[in-house]
């Protein structure tokens, strides 16, 4: 019967019960008691509450009862749950370095195809010339495989820093499964007094603490289902760099004998000997220039000026012989 069948049929229930105390009421007039009223109409809201608060002992008191002997983390251990495989969260860092960081970003991929993984995130970085230099990718490996993988993804480049860690979250599986089971009992419970109340205070009241206990129970599950989850599959963090490129190493020579010292050392004198020439004539030459430009002129000026004015002798140099 789903939940408007049973408050449709409830409220006809409540319609007969009005017709009832209405005669019941002509019988209280003359002091004798009325008929059966149904339970928690009496008392209200806080007889509805008594009435869940006890379904919810009896809830948590049915699931204490199948606890076993056995406890883990200190906390006593439903009989269906005594073991159970230990829950472990592993989670794992590592950084690569590759002189191809676009090869090592394909290797990540079939590490994580081997171990039948995926890639939940991942950021890569490119220089200009499209050359991958960097590349984050967060992969999930399943738990039992989770050392494999780190030594095989130490296999892709020099690895540079390492990290790991375990978390045993067993009883909180254990103490959230058994919270899951109470809280489905007293959801149960609280439904047979939601179905026995035949008022509209106490249906109001009752379907409060439902959908209450509803959200509670939703929350449980999916703490439930996260912690199954991390506990299943690991996560690993992979952080790819480019290798810096190598110093250029200088070329050995051996030792020159003396001969060759010998015509390195003139060659290099000469070289600064040549050297000073050049400096000198480079300082000469713009003076030559001026000197060559000014002095032609002047000397052909001069030529003619000889030419029309002859020097004569003197009279005492006239040749006798």
């Amino acid at each position: 019967m789903t939940r408007r069948t049973r408050i449709a049929a409830l409220l006809l229930t409540v319609g007969l019960a009005l017709m009832a105390c209405s005669s019941g009421a002509e019988e209280s007039a003359t002091g004798e008691p009325a008929a059966d009223a149904p339970a928690g109409a009496a008392g209200g809201r806080d007889a509805v509450e008594t009435e869940v608060e006890a379904a919810d002992e009896m809830a948590y008191d049915a699931d204490g009862a199948n606890l076993s002997v056995a406890r883990v983390a200190g906390k006593a251990v439903p009989a269906e749950d005594v073991g159970m495989a230990p829950a472990v969260i592993q989670i794992g860092t590592m950084t690569v370095r590759s002189d191809d960081v676009a090869g090592a970003r394909v290797g990540v991929e079939k590490v994580v195809d081997a171990y039948g993984g995926s890639i939940a995130d991942e950021k890569t970085m490119a220089s200009t010339e499209g050359e991958v230099r960097t590349s984050k990718v967060v992969l999930r490996i399943p738990a039992a495989d989770f050392d494999a993988a780190m030594l095989d993804l130490a296999k892709l480049g020099e690895v540079t820093g390492s990290t790991r860690k375990a978390e045993d979250v067993t009883g909180d599986v254990i103490d959230t499964r058994a919270r899951i089971r109470a809280q489905e009992q007293s959801l149960e419970r609280v439904e047979v007094l939601f179905a026995r109340a035949q008022n509209i205070r106490d249906i109001v009241a009752i379907e409060a603490q439902l959908s209450r206990r509803q959200a509670e129970l939703d929350s449980l599950k999916g703490q439930l289902a996260w912690l199954e989850d991390q506990t299943s599959m690991s996560t690993i963090t992979v952080y790819l760099e480019k290798a810096p490129e190598p110093a250029p190493v200088p070329k050995q020579t051996d030792d020159d004998n003396a001969f060759v010292g010998g015509v390195k050392a003139g060659w290099d004198a000469l070289s600064e000997v040549g050297a000073g020439l050049a400096t000198v004539t480079g300082a000469v030459l713009p003076f030559a220039l001026v000197a060559l430009l000014l002095g032609l002129p002047a000397a052909l000026v001069l030529r003619r000026w000889l030419a029309a004015h002859p020097l004569r002798r003197p009279a005492a140099e006239v040749d006798v012989s």
